[in-house]
């Protein structure tokens, strides 16, 4: 439900504004437009990203709340508005996105007027914000930000040189404002925070954290490799400059792949000191993710989600094909839906790694509708409770792919005894059953963090925690030796 309250008042005399009792299983979430006119009102059903966007006038008491676009067939985001007329960044007809202009009572795509088209190559239009009298658009290219300025009549302005390549996000304001604020990161450069002057057409930098790290001595490149069905899928690699490929680093290897989620590059103070102990950490954008658009997460998901886990799997055969590294110093990480990632893979392909971490995943793919908000995943994996639902998740549920007495390397499985997302049971049995099959002497072992849930908002002290115990346990399995800094 959406209410108003007023600042000062009691919660108890808000007052309702939009509900849909008939529709229990949507999310509502509602913002003013910039110039104060309307309530726009977006619905949306579990992980599906489609929405519906109802409107509220502001300017006249007692104005129903109607709907704008009410079809629920594609994601819709109201980006700002001249009067009645709405600019829409949605995927409708357009896998990577595009932003259009509406008029209020006008649903039918074919009155819609182009502002910014879906771009004809790979690029998505990943967001899109009006501020300082233009458009901001931010263009996801090869799962890397691209900064261009677009006039309200389309016309492309001018693209802002970033630091390096890496991940920018932000740029808010008001339609009049001459100034904007942004954040960068990359995978060796912290999240700074910069300001952009619309009159001089030059960033400077706002605030940024300071760190003992030296971002000089590390280097970050992209490589693409072929999947099990010869689909090119992006890889980033971060490591020490000099590094020698000689099949003895120990590698970290991360994924998710999933809920049209995108994975670009981010700054991690964890992930340096794994870079520190003289580690790879390579990050695939698996299909399933939102790095292509919507053909790329639809290649992902549903009876397609076994790409994922090919994807994956031929990650980790193209680091050791290439030298990075070797079975025995492989470790594979993924968290919820990498998970799953994770637990899949153990399973399907236990010989080619050297060590699993599976955090908060999804195991058991028959049940995981049943618990808590496990039936918002049906538009990723589809249910059991259908025969062809059922037949495709039983070929990669975790839980239930595990077989008795094979040779599955060293793993530690981690979970929050509050997790209220993914509920630890699926955690417990995967723990459980992996350890009753084990037919070799590498240790199955659980990490249960106490009083935490799925990982958002943990405090420090425990994120802390988790990272030493997971480091702790590569360092051991994967037998790495440790720089004289650490000892």
């Amino acid at each position: 439900m959406v209410y108003f309250h007023k600042l000062g008042t009691p919660q108890d005399q808000d007052a309702l504004v939009f509900q849909r009792p008939d529709q229990p299983e949507w999310y509502l979430g509602a913002g003013v437009s910039d110039d104060g006119r309307w309530l726009v009102i977006s619905a949306g059903k579990g992980t599906d990203p489609k929405t519906r966007i109802y409107l509220q006038d502001l300017s006249k008491v007692g104005s129903p709340v109607e709907p704008f676009l009410d079809a629920m067939d594609a994601s819709y985001t109201v980006i700002g508005n001249d009067g009645d007329t709405f600019f829409v960044h949605t995927d409708k007809d357009a896998p990577r996105q595009k932003l259009v202009a509406i008029r209020r009572g006008h649903p039918d795509p074919k009155e819609w007027k182009a502002i910014i088209p879906e771009a004809k190559g790979k690029d998505v239009l990943a967001g899109v914000s009006l501020v300082g009298g233009r458009f901001v658009a931010n263009w996801m290219r090869d799962a890397h930000t691209v900064i261009e300025f677009i006039g309200l009549d389309g016309k492309k302005q001018k693209a802002l040189t970033l630091p390096t390549l890496g991940t920018a996000g932000g740029f808010d304001g008001k339609r009049g404002d001459q100034e904007t604020f942004y954040a960068f990161t990359s995978f060796t450069h912290p999240g700074g925070i910069y300001r952009y002057d619309f009159k001089t057409g030059r960033s400077s930098l706002f605030k940024a954290p300071k760190i003992r790290f030296d971002p000089a001595a590390f280097e970050t490149k992209q490589v693409f490799y072929a999947s099990k069905d010869g689909t090119q899928v992006p890889m980033f690699l971060v490591h020490r400059k000099g590094l020698k490929l000689d099949g003895r680093n120990p590698t970290l290897l991360y994924g998710y792949g999933g809920f049209n989620i995108s994975l670009t590059p981010s700054f991690s103070a964890s992930r340096m000191a794994w870079l520190e102990l003289g580690g790879v950490f390579a990050m695939p954008n698996l299909r399933g993710g939102g790095e292509y658009g919507m053909d790329w997460y639809d290649a992902g998901r549903l009876q397609h989600k076994q790409n994922v886990f090919d994807d994956f799997i031929a990650a980790g055969e193209w680091l050791i094909a290439h030298k990075y590294t070797a079975t025995p110093k492989l470790a594979i990480n993924g968290g919820s839906n990498g998970g799953l990632l994770v637990g899949a893979c153990l399973t399907q392909r236990p010989d080619l790694f050297g060590a699993a971490v599976p955090e908060v995943g999804v195991m058991d793919m028959l049940r995981f509708h049943k618990f808590t908000l496990g039936w918002g995943w049906k538009s990723d994996y589809g249910s059991s409770e259908t025969k062809e639902g059922f037949d495709i998740l039983m070929k990669y549920s975790p839980i239930h792919t595990i077989v008795p007495k094979t040779k599955y390397p060293p793993t530690l499985v981690t979970t929050g005894d509050h997790d209220d997302r993914v509920v630890p049971a699926h955690s417990h049995k995967f723990t459980a059953t992996l350890q009753a099959a084990q037919g070799g002497p590498a240790p199955i072992l659980t990490r249960i963090e106490t009083d935490a849930g799925h990982g958002a908002g943990k405090p420090t002290d425990k994120a802390i925690a988790e990272r030493a115990d997971v480091f702790a346990f590569l360092a051991k399995v994967l037998d790495i030796k440790l720089p004289a800094s650490f000892k």
